[in-house]
């Protein structure tokens, strides 16, 4: 199990070297945070507008006045469109990250056109994996006992690492989303353990860059806290997109590496230990 976690943290290293070698992977997460910011923005108005945020906050808080149908079809398209713009963005980073892996030059661009191309697939999966999380959070609201709750984290643990190439799939071997759910799961045969460890591994990597990125900027803010904000925005916007620019990079290298490719800057030995089951 710990040669695991170390050959995992030895690929995240050899991930974080790639990224040195081509930062502009840092752009696409922080693209895909400001353009999810803007759709937020956009169904805050028209909610606003509408009275849709009055009702579903007023409902949310055991008011007396309902939710209308109009009211909970806006707040699926949101759920929708923001699985899509991260999904989007996500899927434009391995694209750019698994050329790079290939020794292949790729600028932001060909990302974007690349993502482009799959939009009909990658909205169909953001429609499935929105669905599949507004269902096992509506059950863990109306569970109650440990038991229940253990079984709802197992059953969502599964389908996070049984869909964990989904994305890679889609954009490189052009399937439609219940395909790429069944190719992903395929993949991940006997490369369980790599991956609960890989994600274990990224969650701590995730608060420590937090960490790293809001400590300077909650110095300032005692200060100034006009100066702690203009700092701290950008600094933790630094901090998550290179975190998830790395994750992307992972990910790009461990499809490569399952689809019997060798991606240019990892350890065969790596990959290959990473990839024994716990």
């Amino acid at each position: 199990m710990f040669a695991n976690i170390g050959h995992t943290f030895s690929l995240i290293g050899q991930s974080w070297r790639v990224l040195m070698q081509d930062r502009k992977l840092i752009l696409f997460p922080i693209m895909g945070g400001i353009a999810l910011l803007a759709v937020i923005a956009v169904f805050a108005g028209v909610a606003a507008t509408t009275g849709s945020l009055d009702r579903l906050d007023t409902a949310a808080g055991g008011g007396t006045t309902e939710a209308t149908p109009a009211d909970m079809v806006l707040s699926g398209l949101l759920l929708v469109a923001s699985y899509f713009t991260v999904m989007f963005f996500n899927a434009a980073l391995i694209a750019t990250a698994m050329e790079r892996l290939r020794g292949r030059p790729a600028d932001i661009g060909y990302g974007l056109s690349k993502a482009s191309s799959h939009i009909p697939a990658i909205l169909g999966w953001a429609i499935i994996a929105a669905t599949v999380g507004l269902i096992l959070n509506a059950i863990r609201d109306r569970t109650d006992n440990f038991l229940g709750q253990i079984a709802l984290a197992i059953a969502g643990g599964v389908w996070a690492y049984m869909t964990f190439f989904v994305v890679p799939v889609l954009i490189v071997e052009g399937l439609g989303p219940v395909a790429a759910i069944k190719r992903s799961g395929a993949l991940l045969k006997g490369t369980w353990g790599n991956q609960v460890t890989a994600n274990f591994s990224f969650s701590f990597i995730y608060i420590g860059a937090a960490l790293v990125a809001f400590l300077p900027a909650a110095l300032l803010f005692s200060v100034s806290p006009l100066l702690g904000v203009i700092v701290g925005v950008p600094l933790v916007a630094l901090a998550m997109g290179t975190v998830q620019a790395l994750e992307g990079i992972f990910k790009a290298a461990l499809y490569d590496y399952a689809t019997g490719s060798t991606p240019v800057g990892f350890q065969q030995a790596d990959m290959r230990s990473a990839y024994r089951a716990l």
